[in-house]
């Protein structure tokens, strides 16, 4: 990877000689985007360049999106009851506010079924992330959740921000070194070091928290990366600017000396899930793992995994970082 290893701060940023408040300056370069290894939609592996940009050191927090709403009285897509006709053959009682929480199952389960360990919640949202009767309280340096695409939108237009595409959100994640099997090296747990929040124990069922948190945990708990970012793997999934398609696309095998320069993802039109031709909900794409990312289950707590999201999804491990381009 021809990037710095460490970040650097640009000192024309438009806040003054630090730049923007709480994130870092990464300079452009080159990297390898993909994996021919792991799951069959990071493939083709295949060279990035991408232009220099700020990101967030960390993703959006509670704090910081209730400095949001107050500011602009935001309603999230998880807080507005479903309407019937975007819906069709949904049953009138469960048109209600509601979003996805996830919710361990008393035993073990068969790992088809994701409807095993998650949720239709009624009130459940970015206030009250396990559903009406919790809150926020204790959790304000906690990424938010229940965050649909939208969302993260409008919230990254008030901040003067935008979402990353998935290569800048790539670039971003390997922290300045790539071709490793994680962000930090060839093993998980590093002399034993937990390096991100994810699933320890027999998903879904039984979480042994060896690395100190069942769900979410505050921003900042585990080690930076090479730039200086937080979080950029496990914790929370994060939106990305592009639309999803089942491989890398724009990609010239008979020209693998020419890395595509800040490359804008897929049409919308191959977002859609071929599996449910019914269902016309465009996807766009996750990057990071989550908290629930695991060995047995979901093996995406790597740079490049990437995950199909539809926008109008708001679940328990959703939320969202920034970046800002130079003008």
């Amino acid at each position: 990877m021809n990037a710095q290893a460490n970040p650097t701060i640009k000192p024309d940023g438009p806040n003054g000689p630090n730049g923007p408040e709480g994130m870092v300056w990464l300079p452009g370069g080159s990297f390898r985007m993909g994996s021919d290894s792991h799951y069959a939609e990071e493939a083709p592996a295949h060279d990035v360049t991408v232009s220099g940009f700020w990101v967030d050191r960390t993703p959006v927090t509670n704090r910081q999106f209730a400095a949001f709403v107050a500011a602009t009285g935001h309603i999230t897509l998880a807080e507005i009851p479903p309407r019937a006709e975007d819906y069709p053959g949904a049953l009138p009682e469960m048109l209600q506010a509601a979003s996805l929480v996830f919710t361990p199952p008393p035993g073990p389960v068969k790992l088809d079924d994701w409807r095993q360990w998650w949720a239709w919640t009624f009130g459940a949202c970015w206030r009250h992330p396990l559903g009406p009767d919790s809150s926020i309280a204790g959790l304000e340096d906690h990424p938010v959740v229940h965050i649909a695409h939208a969302d993260a939108e409008t919230y990254a237009a008030w901040a003067g921000k935008a979402l990353p595409t998935e290569a800048e959100w790539e670039y971003a994640g390997w922290g300045g070194a790539s071709g490793w099997e994680f962000a930090w090296g060839d093993d998980l747990t590093p002399g034993g070091r937990h390096m991100a929040n994810i699933f320890q124990g027999n998903f879904p069922w039984r979480n042994s928290m060896e690395d100190g948190f069942a769900r979410t945990s505050p921003v900042g708990s585990f080690p930076a990366n090479g730039f200086g970012l937080h979080d950029m793997i496990g914790n929370v999934w994060e939106w990305t600017q592009d639309w999803y398609a089942p491989k890398h696309e724009g990609v010239d095998p008979a020209k693998p000396c020419c890395a595509p320069t800040d490359p804008r993802g897929s049409a919308m039109n191959s977002s859609y899930d071929p599996g449910q031709p019914e269902i016309r909900i465009p996807r766009k794409v996750l990057k990071g793992g989550s908290h629930l990312c695991t060995p047995d289950y979901c093996r995406r707590y790597r740079p490049a995994a990437r995950h199909a999201q539809t926008i109008d999804s708001a679940m328990s491990h959703l939320g969202f970082r920034c970046i800002r381009r130079p003008a």
